[in-house]
This record gives C-alpha cells, sequence and structure tokens, in this order.
C-alpha cells in the first residue's frame, strides 16, 4: 500500500494479508487459527458465516431505528467486512478490487447502474 494511504486503507490492507497468510495453499494452520479453520472447511463454512453476519447487521439496523445501540450497526458490518474478506482471499480477490469497483460505479445513478445490469442479462440471455 502506498504511503499516501489513510490509515484506513492501511487495516484493510494490513487484514487483507493477515487473512492471505491463513489461505491453506500458504500454510495456515486450522488448529491455532479460526480464519484458516474456515479456508481449510472450503467455501460453505465461510459463506454460512457471510450470511449470518449479514443478518446480524439487518437485527443491528432495525433495533437502531427503534432507540437500539447504533455502535452494534458498526460492530455487525465489521463482522460482515471481516468475513468477506475471507471470501475475497479464497477466491483470489482483495479489498482494493472491490474498491476500484466501488470507482467505476462513481457517479452512476444506482437505478440506472440496476437497469442497464438487467439489460445485459437479458441481451446475453436471448444470445
Amino acid at each position: 500500500m502506498n504511503s499516501n494511504a489513510s490509515p484506513s486503507a492501511d487495516a484493510l490492507a494490513r487484514l487483507a494479508a493477515i487473512i492471505e497468510s491463513r489461505l491453506p495453499a500458504r500454510g495456515g494452520d486450522a488448529e491455532t487459527s479460526y480464519v484458516a479453520r474456515l479456508l481449510h472447511k472450503g467455501p460453505d463454512s465461510f459463506l454460512k458465516k457471510i450470511g449470518e453476519e449479514a443478518t446480524e447487521v439487518v437485527m443491528a439496523a432495525k433495533d437502531a431505528d427503534h432507540g437500539g445501540d447504533k455502535q452494534k450497526v458498526v460492530y455487525e458490518v465489521a463482522d460482515l467486512w471481516f468475513h468477506s474478506m475471507i471470501a475475497l482471499a479464497h477466491y483470489g480477490l482483495s479489498p482494493l478490487d472491490v474498491v476500484a469497483e466501488l470507482e467505476r460505479r462513481e457517479g452512476t445513478s444506482g437505478i440506472e447502474e440496476k437497469a442497464l445490469r438487467k439489460a445485459q442479462a437479458r441481451e446475453a440471455a436471448s444470445d
């Protein structure tokens, strides 16, 4: 990561590097590492965790809407991001790939983006 990166970007890069070091191909030890254990068990293991964490984000947000602690939303999103980063590493991707996609979408209306994807899917289906 370059020296002009924000501390947040540095933290994501450090976490991504740690997660990548836990990949089975890099010697991640499932006996001593939670990340290595999830990766060793395969995609169903970490994908299930992503689903659980996404549900917990929704529940925390619903609670926050009714006077609950908004900080719980942050806590649950952090868990979701963490487990999503495990999936990225498994598939040979990184948080920078996600950032690049977000940058690609920057300035594009979400409504337009969704309509374009639907049109592309229809076009691909008719080929």
